[in-house]
């Protein structure tokens, strides 16, 4: 039981690193939008692989955050932004 949950702390503390390093590059990185979205695909496969069967997890709590760091960053041509 003990080893279970050292286990799952480690696995928490790798995917945290996973997602602020997500974040971090999907910020600041000069990216396309094409990249970006491969980015966040990395991040949830590597999520899964760690988690397996959590995607819908991944997808309630981290793709969110991920997809407003996007739509701030890119302005799609021909878009509309509410303001």
């Amino acid at each position: 039981m003990k080893h279970e949950l050292a286990d799952e702390e480690k696995r928490m503390r790798k995917l945290r690193m996973v997602v602020d390093l997500t974040q971090a590059i999907l910020l600041q990185a000069d990216l396309t939008m094409r990249e970006a979205f491969d980015l966040i695909k990395e991040a949830r496969e590597t999520a899964l692989n760690l988690f397996p069967g959590k995607g819908d997890v991944f997808d309630l709590v981290y793709a969110p955050r991920f997809k407003r760091i996007i739509s701030e960053r890119f302005v799609i041509v021909g878009g509309r932004r509410d303001s």
